[in-house]
């Protein structure tokens, strides 16, 4: 995330500011140092990169991500713009860019924003590397429900967020015997609190629903759940009907209307959107994993295939989308008021709670 100075007004008003954050909040980005991946939920995050804004009148302007990026209201106000709308922001606030989100941030000129903000690849873990516990089963419910592009992207509720950022900051600023645990630990804990802050409970209570999905409603569950635990290997329209026991068309047919989309177009945009956050990962010693590998791991054995496929996807190569560390600032002609149509981010056809696994 970068910033510019801002030229916003905001009305005046005093929010209230979290003090100890506002000390020593600054050493939270040592952790840029250290590689932290955690498993967490059925899924793998990879934390991509820890950042601290002192409250002063500043702008990042219109940009989108590959990956997550999460912001903590320390003290002041400001504007959060994503898609075409609005939300005003101020101290205690949990806001959220998804992959693909065209956003921004302004800070008040008045009251400035001082925010804590990180970034994480999340991306599900195959069915076979899970324990299937129930509560391992609530957990991935809750991560899948967060990453949602229809889920909320701003929470005034943030729950355990400041504690445990306080904690990384503290365990930076004097790490201790076991300090890769330690931050794996909170960095975990942080995924699932942020998730908590922003998801509604209700819909994720423990308790089975009081009305079961039809079973149209099922098969379709089912088949997506295949398509998440199999993207990485060659899939035909055949198996995924087969795990529901139904034609080829049938299957197709059923797809499309609870989700908006095909089966092809769906592994496909998955595929795609997995690979361009396993490009921005560092392997554990090797530092980035090649291309080749990256097409690989996500069922494209061809990297030139690969290649024309996450260009027409992304609009850049596997190569340049990995130099722009997954960011693209979008062209201005100068400062705007907020988002026109043009900046509107692209569209999320799969956002049906079908998809929830």
């Amino acid at each position: 995330m970068t910033a510019s100075p801002s030229r916003g007004v905001f009305p005046g008003h005093q929010a209230r500011e979290h003090t100890s954050l506002a000390r020593g909040g600054r050493a939270i980005e040592r952790l840029n140092a250290v590689r932290v991946a955690v498993e967490v939920g059925g899924h793998q995050a990879e934390f991509l990169s820890w950042g601290f804004y002192e409250p002063s009148p500043w702008r990042n302007y219109l940009h989108t991500h590959s990956f997550y990026e999460i912001c903590y209201a320390y003290a002041g106000r400001g504007v959060f713009r994503t898609g075409a709308r609005e939300y005003p922001v101020e101290a205690g606030a949990v806001f959220v860019a998804r992959p693909g989100d065209v956003h921004e941030i302004v800070s008040s000129d008045d009251d400035p924003l001082g925010i804590h903000f990180w970034s994480y690849t999340l991306i599900p873990v195959r069915a076979a590397a899970r324990s299937g516990s129930s509560d391992h089963d609530h957990g991935r419910a809750l991560l899948a429900a967060f990453a949602e592009p229809a889920a909320p992207v701003l929470s005034r509720r943030s729950g355990q967020v400041p504690a445990i950022l306080e904690l990384l900051c503290a365990e930076a600023a004097n790490p201790g015997p076991g300090v890769g645990d330690v931050v794996r630990n909170l960095a975990g804990l942080l995924v699932v609190e942020t998730a908590r802050a922003v998801v509604d409970d209700q819909n994720l209570t423990p308790e089975p629903a009081p009305e079961a999905p039809t079973r149209d409603e099922q098969m379709v569950r089912t088949m997506v759940r295949y398509l998440r635990d199999n993207y990485d290997r060659p899939v035909r329209v055949r198996d995924v009907a087969a795990q529901v026991h139904v034609s080829e068309r049938h299957a197709s047919r059923l797809f499309r209307v609870f989700t908006g989309t095909t089966i092809h177009a769906f592994l496909v945009r998955l595929r795609l959107e997995i690979a361009a956050q396993r490009l921005l990962a560092r392997a554990a010693k090797a530092g980035p994993v090649s291309i080749a590998e990256v097409a690989r791991s996500c069922g494209y054995p061809d990297v030139r295939h690969f290649t024309t496929v996450f260009r027409r996807h992304w609009g850049v190569t596997p190569g340049a989308f990995r130099s722009g560390d997954g960011t693209a600032h979008l062209p201005t002609d100068g400062p705007t008021d907020g988002p026109t149509e043009k900046h509107r981010p692209r569209a999320q056809v799969l956002s049906s709670s079908v998809l929830a696994p």
